[in-house]
Formats: C-alpha cells, structure tokens, sequence
C-alpha cells in the first residue's frame, strides 16, 4: 500500500528557524537519508552548521521563504512565532503537513487555553485582560497569586509577571506587559510536579508518545528533566492520555510538547503546548529507541511511527552561558556523561548553549553527582 504524501529518503525537509531544535532535527535527518534546508537571519547558526544549505534572510522575508518552500519537498518550523499569513502563502509550493492551525492555537495563550477547554482537558483559571480595569476585574475573580502573561511571543519567562500581592498590580513591568497588547491572567497553581509529555502523530493517524518527564526550572528556564518522571504509574498514563487526546484534537502532525501540572491530589493540569520539538525530550536522544526529532521527521514526512521505549532512565541538564566553563572543565572528569554543544557564536548568561544528558541506574546517585559538580550553582 502507497502512502499518500510519503516522503522518501533523499527528499528535502526546509526547516523555518535555525537554533538548536534545528540543528537536532536536520542531524536526525541525515541520519534517515534526508537533506536539508535552513531559513535564518544569522549565517552559520547552529542550524545552518548541521543542514545542507542554509538561505540568510530574515523569516518575514516573503522572497526567501518562498524560495525555501521551492526547493523543499516538505516544510516544517522549529520554533511557534512564524508569521501565519507568511506560511500559508507557501502553502502551495510544498507541503505542510502541520498546517497553519496548530500553530494559529498555540501561539495565542487565550486561544490555546479555550483549545485545551474543548478537548476536555483542566487548566488553571483564566481571563483575557486588556488593560489596567480588566486586570483589577480579572484578580477580583481568579484572586492572588496570580500570573500575568502576554497572549503571544513570550518564553523562557519573558512576557510574563508573577502578581503575589495586591501592590503588584502597580509595577511598572505590568504596565509593559499590558502595552504589548491582548494578555491573560492565569490562576496559580500549587503543583506537586511540573512535568511534560511529547507526542507525535502523522498523517495516516498513527500516534507515538514519549514517556513521562519531570521537569525543573530556574530563573523561569527548564533547569533539568528526571526520566522516567517520579510519579504513580497510573499518573504517568493519565498524562500520556491527555497528550494523546490533545493530539487527535488538534490534528496533530509532527510532534507537540504537552507541559502539564501534577497537582497533589493525582489532577493533572495542561499548562500550555509547544507545536515543535520541546527541551524536555532532548533526554530522547540517548534514552529512547527514537529521538524525539526523528520522530518529528517521520511524523512530517507521513512514515509509520512506533511505540517509543525507555532504554535507560535518565537526567538531562540545560548548559546555559553561565554554565560553558565548568561544563567544558567536566568533560575530563565525567566519561559517562553525554555532552552537545549547540555551537552558538555568542555566549550569554542564561542562553541556552547546550545540554548534558546522563543515562543511570539510579537517579538519586546521578541527582548527587549534577549536584557535586558545582557546575550549576552559579
């Protein structure tokens, strides 16, 4: 039997974006046969260094991307702000197996929030807030703490203050946060664990989904992912229901980051979703019989996905800036620890520069040695 949209080895998949989830998805590529092409402002970013070819120009820049779109034979993204009206200009050139709508609903927090709603699954509380009045109505019904966000373009903890107290209310980031137009307030949430699934899907409607990871943050940035996530079985498998459940709702092709909220009463809440690969799954690499980027290129390129196994358990720590020095002095004192360094020109504190990845048998025993290393304390 033919699948339809197949694509075959030696075809090329044009990637929007050139940071590192890129560089992982066009090395993944390589791997099953496949070129590759890089659309990114920045010459040699970590994604033009692992593609084929890399086209310089700026993701807004119509020429380029349907230049991109002409000498691909499937088109993806790695990373959600890509201009709408942009990508379906392209449409025609190519395919694009993910569509528009997926990232239509995940890039504005209040669409994804009523999303997730109309998929049955639970979510903090929530109001869209405009200005200062709707803010002050918004906090009257959620109540304190609450978190203040952005509707589009925030990450890694950027577009968002957390409002503890009443006089929060009156400092000045909210008042930059509110100019930059529609936002949401969210609910807090007193969780147990923060914790993410990834899920693929194809086109013919086959799902592989990826174990349970729990996930720590600092400075509002993933910190360290713990796999297979420290939770009761059966929470483990209400969260991979809901990210299944989540993927059949969107039409999911690719692969998506579904982060969650483990409450301690055993509820699981969908925090928010990431239409691409997802830090938290690079532990996929060393850890599972298929990466999550070469899932995403099956998902993409309509091959048939499998069931996805956990060869080892396993730790994963960010390399922020902060952090290139005594990793790079580590590498000497730790054989067994997987280094990849995403070979960005400029290091900077907090920016994400790579990432460890420590297969084990015991994760207490591993938790100590990320501990003892004293790497990542500063």
């Amino acid at each position: 039997m033919t699948r339809k949209n197949f694509i075959k080895p030696g075809s090329t998949i044009g990637i929007i974006g050139g940071g590192q989830l890129g560089q992982m998805m066009a090395l993944a590529a390589k791997y099953a046969g496949m070129k590759t092409i890089v659309l990114d402002p920045t010459p040699a970013c970590p994604a033009g260094q692992a593609a084929d070819r890399q086209i310089v120009a700026e993701y807004s820049d119509q020429a380029a991307l349907q230049q991109l779109a002409k000498a691909s034979d499937v088109l993806t993204y790695e990373f959600e702000n890509v201009d709408l009206t942009a990508l379906e200009s392209v449409s025609s050139e190519t395919l694009l197996p993910q569509g528009t709508n997926l990232l239509y609903v995940t890039k504005h927090r209040m669409r994804e929030k009523n999303f997730l709603h109309q998929a049955g699954c639970q979510t903090v509380p929530y109001l869209p807030v405009k200005n200062q009045q709707d803010l002050q109505q918004a906090v009257a019904q959620i109540h304190l703490p609450a978190v203040l966000k952005t509707c589009e373009g925030g990450y890694d903890g950027h577009g968002q203050v957390v409002l503890k107290e009443s006089q929060d209310l009156q400092q000045a980031k909210v008042a930059e946060i509110l100019a930059c137009g529609d936002c949401i307030l969210e609910g807090w949430a007193n969780y147990q664990v923060e914790a993410s699934v990834m899920v693929a899907r194809n086109q013919a409607g086959e799902i592989s989904v990826f174990p349970v990871s729990e996930n720590y943050n600092a400075d509002e940035i993933l910190h360290l992912s713990i796999v297979p996530a420290r939770l009761a079985p059966e929470t483990c498998q209400k969260a991979q229901a809901i990210a299944k459940r989540i993927a059949e709702a969107i039409d999911l092709c690719g692969i998506l980051g579904v982060e969650l909220f483990v409450m301690p009463n055993g509820e699981i809440l969908v925090n928010e979703l990431a239409p691409r690969p997802h830090n938290s799954g690079h532990y996929s690499i060393e850890a599972c019989n298929f990466s999550q980027f070469a899932i995403h290129n099956r998902a993409i390129c309509n091959w048939p996905l499998p069931k996805i196994s956990l060869l080892s358990p396993v730790v994963m720590v960010n390399v922020l800036g902060q952090h290139v020095k005594g990793v790079q002095e580590a590498i000497a004192k730790y054989p067994n620890w997987h280094f990849h360094d995403y070979g960005k020109a400029e290091c900077r504190h907090n920016r994400k520069m790579g990432h460890v990845t420590i297969l084990t048998k015991d994760l207490d025993q591993t938790l100590d040695e990320i501990s003892a290393s004293h790497i990542w304390h500063n």
